[in-house]
């Protein structure tokens, strides 16, 4: 470009005009308006907006504005959702379940509700495993297969667990192309599994990745939700190997994949070479080569007769046997001997082996990266059912990661309004109950009771 001021041009497709302009142009870029100026030099050498109102600076300045608007507007159109999921009505074509425990009689279903507590009951609905002790394993082609090369990858999804879960899974997975759904189960591969896990004392959010044919589970621990409200779930996997999960909007957990996972190896091994000296001394204490013991100590009696004790008065020596006094502990008695320690002056410490750098180590920058993106599904064990699952979305882009859990945050304040009246109007009942109780006269008669 022989001009660079005129940098308009280098936005296909646009038209300019003089003054307050509009550019327009197809695309992302449809109907947004801009002030824009032509700041090119005339012959005379001087900008063709000395004549306008507005003078060169502020065409300058708007020029500037112009560019930054437009490198903002590239980047808003770079960000893809791959997948959204929010369970509207005609959810069930985009969906397969598998058939993988039909013969087993172990297939669960998933039923379409919003559960017993909501706001607005059709935009609030979502999927609910149904009955007890079933697999589930139900899985939703992503339109078009991604990968999440230098970009960000998050999966957000809400969790309902509703029947007071005591054991079962409420995850979802990320997985890759040549899925056969039909078949889905715990043998498919899968690249990301992100989400609650709840049995007994286990109380966990999961997140687990797969590299080279094997499943990595994060070393830390991510704390998760146990009650029967809706609560939002979002993992962000950024191509600097770092993560973050959040639960509700607030940081649960971050990290690196590089030191929370064991993908790579070590990368310093205890050196092979080396062992402790022979003549090392690590012992602390020594036994007191001063310390006697104590002359006539090994003659004190571990027990001794009750000298309090007396013959009783009925005892028959004929009968019973010559009387002896029963045994009580030996107060004086002091147990087995044993020296006194002291500190070992030749005690040199605890011996540490030298660490040296693992030939077998290298260094990966990928460990965020899954070429082959293809699926998202839930694949579950519950003893008992109920879990409610809402607002999937797996996109690249933080900001339409919040748009969504907008969704879940309407639905959480629908869900908590009307959790609050049903409560009120039990408790308004139960006091009514109460009080009608109460004003009913008592009977002090039997016929006053046959009356009443």
């Amino acid at each position: 470009m022989s001009d660079p001021q005129f940098l308009i041009h280098l936005i296909p497709e646009f038209f300019v005009t003089r003054g307050h302009k509009s550019i327009g142009t197809r695309g992302p870029f449809e109907k947004i308006s801009f002030l824009a100026v032509d700041t090119r030099p005339t012959a005379s050498g001087k900008d063709k907006e000395d004549d306008d109102e507005f003078g060169t600076d502020r065409g300058t300045d708007t020029m500037r504005t112009v560019v930054a608007v437009i490198f903002a507007l590239l980047s808003v159109a770079s960000a893809t959702v791959y997948f959204s999921e929010k369970f509207h009505s005609g959810w069930e074509k985009n969906w397969v379940e598998s058939e993988n425990k039909k013969s087993e009689g172990t297939q669960g279903e998933f039923k379409w509700t919003a559960g017993k507590y909501f706001g607005n009951e059709e935009e609030e609905k979502g999927i609910q495993t149904s009955p007890d002790a079933r697999f589930y394993q139900l899985s939703a082609a992503i339109p078009t297969e991604f990968s999440n090369k230098g970009k960000d990858l998050i999966i957000q999804y809400s969790v309902k667990h509703e029947q007071n879960i005591d054991c079962g899974g409420g995850y979802i997975k990320l997985l890759p192309a040549g899925l056969n759904q039909q078949t889905f189960g715990g043998d498919s591969p899968y690249n990301v599994m992100f989400g609650p896990d709840i049995c007994g004392s286990t109380k966990k959010t999961h997140f687990i990745i797969t590299k080279d044919g094997t499943n990595h589970l994060v070393k830390r621990e991510i704390r998760t939700e146990t009650d029967e409200k809706t609560h939002l779930y979002t993992l962000t996997i950024h191509p600097d190997n770092t993560y973050q999960v959040d639960i509700d909007g607030k940081e649960a957990q971050k990290g690196s994949l590089k030191e929370d996972f064991d993908i790579l190896k070590p990368k310093e091994i205890k050196d092979p070479k080396a062992s402790k000296p022979a003549d090392w001394v690590d012992e602390r204490t020594i036994v007191d080569p001063e310390d006697k013991k104590p002359e006539g100590y090994d003659d004190i009696a571990e027990s001794i007769a009750d000298p309090e004790a007396t013959k009783p008065e009925d005892w028959d020596d004929e009968l019973d046997g010559e009387w002896e006094r029963p045994t009580i502990p030996n107060p004086e008695y002091k147990g087995e001997w044993t020296a006194k320690r002291i500190p070992n002056p030749e005690y040199k410490g605890e011996w540490v082996h030298p660490m040296v750098a693992n030939p077998d180590y290298v260094d990966r920058d990928d460990l965020y990266l899954f070429d082959s993106n293809a699926f998202v599904g839930f694949e579950l064990w519950q003893v008992k059912s109920g879990t409610i699952f809402d607002n999937i979305i797996v996109t690249d882009d933080a900001a339409e990661a919040a748009k969504f859990a907008e969704l879940t945050k309407e639905a959480q304040k629908g869900e908590s309004a009307a959790q609050e009246k049903d409560e009120a109007e039990k408790a308004a009942a139960a006091k009514a109950a109460e009080t009608a109780e109460d004003s009913e006269p008592a009977a002090s008669t039997p016929e006053e009771k046959d009356e009443l």
